[in-house]
C-alpha cells in the first residue's frame, strides 16, 4: 500500500452475495485473496466472551484440504476481540500523504451485525476539514510464517477512499526498513474505481513490486462482499479473488544498498501479521471531493481466517530470470508491425488497458493499431497500450521507434517502465505531439539500472485534453551499439 502501481493482469471474477455473518461455501473459501492494514492497540473483549465466541463460530469455519486452521475471527460478538487485534493510532500524513488520523474510538472501529467496520469520518472546525478513520492489526498477537489468509469484505465507494488488507513482518528491522522488510498486500481497492481490485508484493532494495489486478465485468467490490486470499509458501505466493487465481510470484529478493542479496526466500521467510485499514486520500487514490459520501464510508470485513499446512519445504531456490530473445531483425517488440490481429485483452504481446475513468477501445486492422478514446480519464495511463517482458540489460543502449498519426493533432506519452522494479523509467515519460499525417518518432536511452527481464513499452493516451483517435505502426525496441 506504500506506493501506487498499475495493472499487470486482469480477469473477471464472480460476485459473492450476502452480508456480514455469511460464511459462504467451502468451495469459494478454498481459494481467495485480500490486502492491507496496521498496528498498536487497545483491548475491549473479555477472555470469557472471546472463548465463547470462538467455540461457537469455529465449527462453521470451512476446513481446507491440506490445511489446519491457525486462527480466525468471525466478528460475531459485539466488540473487537483484543486477543486478535490492536487498534492503531496514527496522525494524519503519517504515510503516503494520507489525510486521515487513525483514531481508536468506537466511531471509527466497531463490530456491527457480524462485521468489523472501519469507518472514515469527515468533520469541520475553524474552517478546516479533518478526517478520522480506523486501522487494526494483529502484530505480536497472531504472527505466523507461511500459510493461507482468507478474508471476506465489502469496500466503500467514493473518491479518495482507500481500503486495504495487507501483511507486514513482525520485526521490520530484521532485513531493514520498508521495502527491504517485504510487504504482502492481499487486497486494495480505490473508492473511485470499485470494479478493480489489486494484489501486490513489495520487496528489495532498490524497491521492487509485482502486482495483479482483477476487474469485474458485472457489479463491483463495493456492491457485494467478495473473498480475498493469499497462499504464502517458502518459494511462491499466490493471490485469489472469489477462488480465482490471478497472480503468482516466486522471484523476489532483498538486499542492503551496495551489498549482495540476502539468501532466497528472504524477506518472505519470517513471521508476518495481518492488518486492515481504510485510508482517506494519499498519493495513489487522490483526495476526497464533493461527491464522496462519508455517511457510507465504511469498510466491512465479514471474517479473517488464517490456515497453515502441517509442514513446508523450506529448501527452495530462486528461479532463474528468463530474458526475451529479439526477433531475427533485432526487434524486441513482438507483432510490432501489427500483422496479426491478436487478442488485446490477454497477457501475450500487446495489451490494451483502461484505468481511473478511462473509456476506449483498441483494434488491429490493416497492419495498424487503432486506439479510440471515449473518455480520457483522470491520469495519463487511463487509456493505455503496453507490451511487457522487454529485456533491459544494464550498460546497454536501446532505440525506440514507431510511426504515429491521429484524427486531430494531440499529445500522448511514451515510456519504457519497470512494473516489477518500482515503476522507475528506463525511457523517461516523454510527451509528444502526434500530427494528422504519419510521422516517425525515435528515442534512445541507456539502461543504467539493475538487469530487468520485465521492461514495458507504454503508450499513454489518458488525461491529455483530447479524445482523438491515434494510429500506430512499425513499433520497434532494439539494442544499439
Amino acid at each position: 500500500m506504500k506506493q501506487y502501481m498499475k495493472m499487470i493482469a486482469a480477469l473477471a471474477a464472480a460476485a459473492m452475495l450476502g452480508g456480514c455473518g455469511s460464511t459462504g461455501s467451502s468451495s469459494s473459501t478454498a481459494e481467495s485473496s485480500a490486502e492491507e492494514s496496521s498496528a498498536a492497540g487497545t483491548a475491549t473483549t473479555a477472555e470469557s466472551e472471546s472463548s465463547a465466541a470462538e467455540s461457537e463460530t469455529d465449527s462453521a469455519v470451512p476446513q481446507l484440504e491440506g490445511y489446519e486452521l491457525l486462527w480466525n475471527d468471525e466478528f460475531d460478538g459485539d466488540k473487537v476481540n483484543d486477543a486478535n487485534w490492536n487498534f492503531e493510532k496514527r496522525p494524519s500524513g503519517w504515510t503516503n500523504q494520507e489525510l486521515q488520523e487513525y483514531t481508536v474510538n468506537g466511531d471509527t472501529i466497531f463490530v456491527r451485525d457480524g462485521c468489523l467496520v472501519l469507518k472514515a469520518i469527515k468533520s469541520e472546525a475553524d474552517g478546516k476539514v479533518h478526517y478520522e478513520s480506523g486501522k487494526v492489526n494483529s502484530q505480536h498477537k497472531q504472527p505466523f510464517t507461511y500459510g493461507k489468509v482468507v478474508a471476506r469484505a465489502k469496500v466503500p465507494e467514493g473518491q479518495g477512499l482507500w481500503p486495504a488488507i495487507w501483511m507486514m513482518p513482525e520485526d521490520e528491522q530484521h532485513y531493514g526498513q520498508w521495502p527491504k522488510c517485504g510487504e504482502i498486500d492481499i487486497m486494495e481497492v480505490l473508492g473511485s474505481a470499485v470494479e478493480t481490485a489489486y494484489g501486490t508484493v513489495h520487496y528489495g532494495e532498490p524497491h521492487a513490486e509485482q502486482q495483479g489486478t482483477v476487474v469485474l465485468k458485472d457489479g463491483s467490490f463495493a456492491s457485494d462482499f467478495h473473498e480475498y486470499s493469499v497462499e504464502w509458501e517458502p518459494g511462491e505466493i499466490r493471490w485469489y479473488i472469489d477462488g480465482e487465481l490471478y497472480l503468482t510470484v516466486n522471484d523476489w529478493f532483498t538486499a542492503e544498498a551496495g551489498q549482495d542479496e540476502k539468501p532466497y526466500p528472504a524477506p518472505f521467510d519470517q513471521p508476518f501479521f495481518v492488518q486492515m485499514n481504510l485510508a482517506v486520500g494519499g498519493t495513489w487514490p487522490g483526495n476526497p471531493d464533493d461527491t464522496t459520501d462519508f455517511d457510507k464510508a465504511e469498510f466491512q470485513i465479514d471474517y479473517v481466517r488464517v490456515y497453515q499446512k502441517p509442514e513446508y519445504d523450506t529448501n527452495v531456490t530462486k528461479p532463474e530470470a528468463e530474458y526475451r530473445e529479439a526477433l531475427e531483425d533485432g526487434n524486441f517488440i513482438f507483432n510490432g508491425d501489427f500483422s496479426e490481429a491478436e487478442d488485446l485483452t490477454d497477457d501475450v504481446n500487446w495489451k490494451f488497458l483502461l484505468f481511473e475513468g478511462g473509456e476506449g477501445a483498441a483494434e488491429i486492422k490493416d497492419n495498424t493499431m487503432i486506439i479510440t478514446t471515449k473518455n480520457e480519464g483522470t491520469v495519463d495511463y487511463s487509456v493505455q497500450l503496453v507490451q511487457p517482458e522487454l529485456p533491459m540489460i544494464k550498460g546497454k543502449k536501446y532505440r525506440v521507434t514507431f510511426d504515429a498519426w491521429a484524427d486531430a493533432e494531440r499529445d500522448i506519452v511514451v515510456c519504457v517502465s519497470a512494473p516489477t522494479a518500482g515503476w522507475i523509467r528506463y525511457l523517461k515519460d516523454t510527451t509528444l505531439t502526434v500530427p494528422t499525417e504519419k510521422k516517425t518518432f525515435t528515442y534512445e536511452f541507456e539502461m543504467n539500472d539493475k538487469n530487468d527481464p520485465n521492461g514495458r513499452l507504454e503508450f499513454n493516451l489518458g488525461h491529455r485534453g483530447s479524445d482523438a483517435t491515434v494510429y500506430l505502426t512499425n513499433v520497434r525496441v532494439e539494442e544499439i551499439a
